[in-house]
């Protein structure tokens, strides 16, 4: 059993110096503290936007900041034990030195779900939920529904 710790990218922003970078070596510092721990970023995008195209300095230096967090995961001391996962519909917007190997290095897409998959996913969502909703009715809102 690994302890989960759940990050809201943008959350982690502050508008005072260093209150960001001190917050991220916090979440790290207590998942590494519970070993075997998993950090999942939320929203990584707006946490570490590409550095060229950074809005100001606190941008540039959160990103610098888990890059080097990142950097420690590898050593022999973790390895295996902290496991850092991103996510991001903008894939393209993140900084390319957190895509390189030892970092964000695997990337699983995870697609809009079909008709099929979103009735799968209501079937599921309702079997605990008292209703009246009749199999065609079911079938009709997954046809309707976008992702």
């Amino acid at each position: 059993e690994a302890h989960f710790c759940t990050v809201n990218g943008p959350e982690i922003v502050s508008k005072f110096y260093g209150e960001s970078e001190a917050r991220l070596r916090q979440i790290f510092s207590e998942a590494s503290l519970r070993r075997p721990s998993i950090i999942f970023i939320d929203e990584i995008d707006a946490l570490c936007p590409k550095r060229e195209e950074a809005q100001n300095e606190v941008e540039k230096r959160i990103v610098a900041s888990l890059l080097t967090l990142m950097d420690g995961i590898g050593s022999e001391d973790n390895e295996g034990q902290l496991l850092v996962l991103g996510a991001t519909n903008r894939p393209h917007a993140l900084d390319s030195a957190l895509r390189r190997p030892g970092r964000f290095d695997k990337e699983i897409e995870i697609g809009v779900p079909n008709s099929q998959d979103r009735l799968d996913i209501l079937r599921k969502v309702l079997s605990k939920t008292p209703n009246s909703l009749s199999a065609s009715d079911l079938t009709q809102l997954a046809d309707s529904a976008h992702g």
